[in-house]
């Protein structure tokens, strides 16, 4: 949530992975090591300075003097969060590996006993938000294993380690204001502020602004309680999806089966069209008719996670509230696969992933925006995440090739793009 929707680490959840798809089994190399403190200082401030100016900045906003004076002192730099943060396991492994991990029978089975013994509690909430059961269930289930795993981190330091250098300063600077606001408005002591190497809290993780911004006081005992109040957890939780657009009873997705000769420029992650006009273009339910079973006045986008090789789906408007809670689509397909398993539904895609491929570091990630650019199409800043800019750039790259334009950022297109523009790979 917040800048970054929800920047997770306790579970198996995380932070972008737009349309990435990239493969990745044994072959899965490591990203670059963070650099050391002297790297960083050599770049700005050291980590006290950074503080003492934090300070300041963190009283301008509204911190009282004694609370930031309180909770800045004594910190230090934390190397493992940079770690954890270049590292993001939706970026190391490949979609079918995540979603492997995160609808697990093992999960599967938990969640269905969970959504049985909370049924009273969730049915209320359920009626309340309109946002339904089963899909606060699986977000239970990613973001916490059902309250089982909520991280150990200091969630100030934490903050104030990715609020000092590395790629996520603002988010970090941002995220420790809220922390030390929920410490002030006593909503939580310093003590409860432990989490994800993000600063995410609770059972469902909300990072700090979004706790201030969201979080429910569903029973009315004073506090928002995220952390063991399962009214306030799932209320909490309802609430965001709620006010991010969710709507009780519609679908999150569903699976296609695309035309021989499909014409992949017809889609794209901004295009939307009416289910109608998709049939028209020939797609096809993998389950069941189109036609028959959604409304053909709703205007889903085509999502291709991991191109033309892999499974195809045509994506609703509660897969984007669920993206505005995490802004990954593996995160996003695992709610919705949880979901329908844990509600007797199936866990998983007709149409099989590409096994074989590998998912890209975060450096071939870079060289593959550096690469795009350097053949004159831009896909924004060369910083490893794959979103929408780099996709459009690549399938319109993919396009003057006469390759299939569906957005796969894999080694085989880093490899054409490469040759394209005269780099060799090691």
């Amino acid at each position: 949530m917040g800048e970054f929707s929800i920047f997770r680490g306790a579970g198996l959840s995380f932070v972008v992975l737009a349309l990435i798809a990239s493969p990745a089994c044994a072959q899965t190399q490591s990203a670059p090591p963070a650099p050391t403190p002297q790297e960083r200082n050599d770049a700005g401030p050291s980590f006290a300075e950074w503080l003492a100016e934090f300070r300041d900045e963190a009283i301008a906003e509204g911190v009282s003097r004694d609370v930031a004076e309180t909770h800045l002192r004594n910190l230090s730099v934390n190397e493992r969060i940079y770690e954890q943060n270049d590292n993001q396991p939706e970026f190391a492994r490949a979609i079918w590996q995540y979603l492997d991990s995160a609808v697990s029978e093992s999960r599967l089975a938990t969640g269905r006993e969970r959504l049985a013994a909370e049924r009273a509690r969730l049915e209320a909430i359920e009626a309340q938000y309109g946002v339904d059961s089963e899909i606060i269930v699986a977000i239970w289930g990613l973001e916490s294993s059902y309250g089982a795993i909520m991280g150990d981190n200091d969630a100030i330091e934490a903050l104030a380690t990715l609020g000092w250098r590395g790629r996520r300063t603002s988010y970090g600077r941002s995220q420790l204001i809220g922390a030390l606001k929920i410490i002030q408005n006593g909503y939580a002591s310093r003590s409860e502020l432990r989490g994800s190497w993000a600063g995410a809290l609770g059972q469902t993780q909300f990072i700090p602004t979004t706790y201030l911004s969201y979080a429910v006081d569903a029973d009315g005992d004073g506090r928002r309680d995220i952390w063991s109040n399962l009214d306030d957890v799932f209320s909490s939780t309802a609430n965001y999806l709620a006010k991010s657009g969710y709507q009780k009873d519609a679908p999150w997705g569903v699976e296609v089966i695309l035309p021989a000769g499909f014409d992949y420029a017809a889609s794209g992650p901004t295009v939307q069209r009416p289910i109608a006009e998709w049939a028209g273009l020939g797609l096809k339910g993998a389950r069941g008719s189109l036609i028959d079973e959604y409304d053909l006045n709703a205007s889903p986008r085509l999502l291709l996670p991991a191109g033309a090789n892999g499974p195809a789906f045509l994506v609703f408007r509660n897969f984007e509230a669920i993206l505005k809670y995490n802004r990954s689509t593996a995160y996003a397909l695992a709610v919705g696969y949880l979901a329908n398993g844990v509600s007797g539904r199936p866990a998983s895609p007709v149409a099989n992933w590409p096994r074989e491929d590998r998912a890209l570091t975060l450096s071939e990630r870079m060289a593959l925006q550096q690469e795009l650019a350097r053949a004159g199409f831009d896909p924004g800043p060369a910083d490893g995440v794959i979103g929408a800019n780099t996709q459009r750039a690549l399938r319109a790259w993919q396009q003057s090739r006469g390759l299939p334009a569906d957005g796969y950022a894999s080694a085989a297109t880093l490899d054409a793009l490469g040759a394209a523009t005269g780099v060799e790979r090691p």
